[in-house]
C-alpha cells in the first residue's frame, strides 16, 4: 500500500512586519540658537560702536605738543585723572591693543582662549533653552554642572597656564602706557566740561552687555 504524501508546505511567504523608525534622538551638546546668537553678536556691535563712538581724536592723544613732565607727585595724579576722563576710550582701545598683539604673538595661548570662548557660546550661553543635557563620557550633566565645569576650565586657563600670564602682562603694560601718558599729558587745552558723567571707564556700554548676558544665562542657574 503507498504510503500517504507529505503535506504540501505554503508557498507564499508573509509579509514582514513594518520596521518601527525610532525618532532620532537630540543632539547631547546642541547648536548654538541661531536668533540667539544673532541677538547677542548685534548687542556686542551695537556696544562697541557706541563706545568707541566717544573715542577723541588720536592726533589730538599724540600731541608731542602738550607733553610735559609734571613738577610734583600730585600734579600727575591730577593730570592722569583729567586724561582718564577724556581719553578713556582711547586707552580701552591701547590696551585692547596691547592684549590682541600679546596674544597674536602666542598663538597656542590665543587658541585656547578661542576654545575656551567657543565652548562658553556653544555648552551654555547659546545653547537652545530645550537642548538635551550634555553627554560626555558615560554620563549625563546638567546645566549646573555644565557651568561649573566651563568656571574650573577658565580658572584653570587663565590661573594655571602660561596664559593667564601672558595676558596680566600686557594689561599691565597697556596699563603702564596709559598711566605715563596720562600723567605727561597736560590737559589743559581739553575741553574737560564735554566729558559726560559715565565714569572713567564708560561704563554704560559695558553694563548693558553684561545684562544681556545676565539675562541669557539666568534661566540656566
Amino acid at each position: 500500500m503507498a504510503s500517504a504524501a507529505p503535506p504540501l508546505l505554503p508557498t507564499s511567504v508573509p509579509a514582514a512586519a513594518p520596521a518601527t523608525v525610532l525618532p532620532a534622538a537630540p543632539d547631547a551638546i546642541g547648536s548654538a540658537d541661531p536668533a540667539a546668537t544673532r541677538a547677542f553678536l548685534g548687542r556686542v556691535y551695537d556696544s562697541t560702536k557706541r563706545s568707541l563712538s566717544g573715542a577723541r581724536p588720536w592726533p589730538e592723544l599724540l600731541d608731542r605738543a602738550a607733553l610735559n613732565r609734571p613738577e610734583s607727585l600730585s600734579e600727575a595724579t591730577s593730570r592722569l585723572r583729567k586724561n582718564l576722563a577724556y581719553f578713556r576710550v582711547n586707552y580701552a582701545a591701547l590696551v585692547a591693543l596691547s592684549l590682541a598683539v600679546a596674544l597674536l604673538a602666542h598663538p597656542f595661548s590665543l587658541a585656547a582662549l578661542l576654545a575656551l570662548l567657543a565652548a562658553w557660546c556653544f555648552l551654555y550661553l547659546l545653547r537652545p533653552a530645550d537642548a538635551a543635557p550634555l553627554n560626555a563620557f558615560g554620563r549625563t550633566f546638567s546645566d549646573r554642572e555644565t557651568l561649573g565645569g566651563l568656571i574650573a576650565a577658565s580658572a584653570f586657563i587663565v590661573f594655571l597656564t602660561s596664559v593667564g600670564g601672558i595676558i596680566f602682562s600686557a594689561l599691565a603694560l597697556g596699563a603702564a602706557v596709559v598711566c605715563a601718558h596720562g600723567a605727561f599729558r597736560v590737559p589743559e587745552d581739553l575741553f574737560l566740561d564735554e566729558v559726560p558723567d559715565q565714569g572713567i571707564g564708560g561704563g554704560g556700554a559695558t553694563l548693558n552687555l553684561l545684562s544681556f548676558i545676565n539675562n541669557a544665562t539666568a534661566p540656566r542657574v
